[in-house]
């Protein structure tokens, strides 16, 4: 798979708030599937495994299992790697144009 199909699949794995919000429940710390299900009440536990599959395959979630339990833990690189490629890159630029309107601004006349 191109480094660009992966791209496509972490940008349609963050681009739905659920998905999001998953993500966010697993920074703080792993889960099993059971426990996501009861800190999201709204939606039912196949919709929940549904979303899991999505940040699976986009390598945003990676899942251990211990006996019957599923535990997930959130993999950030996927994150950083975007990071690193787009945001980077645009916030320095920012940040110059930014230093040089400052530098124009504050010279004198």
């Amino acid at each position: 798979m191109s480094t660009e199909d992966e791209n496509d699949l972490i940008f349609k794995a963050l681009s739905h708030r659920t998905r999001r919000h998953i993500c966010d429940l697993l920074r703080v710390e792993p889960l099993t599937t059971g426990m996501l299900c009861d800190r999201l009440p709204e939606i039912d536990r196949c919709t929940v495994m549904q979303h899991l599959k999505v940040l699976e395959e986009a390598g945003l979630v990676v899942t251990e299992k211990r006996g019957r339990e599923r535990w997930n833990h959130l993999d950030a690189l996927p994150i950083h790697a975007i990071h690193e490629r787009w945001i980077g890159p645009y916030a320095a630029y920012a940040t110059n144009m930014l230093s040089r309107l400052k530098s124009q601004v504050e010279t004198p006349a």
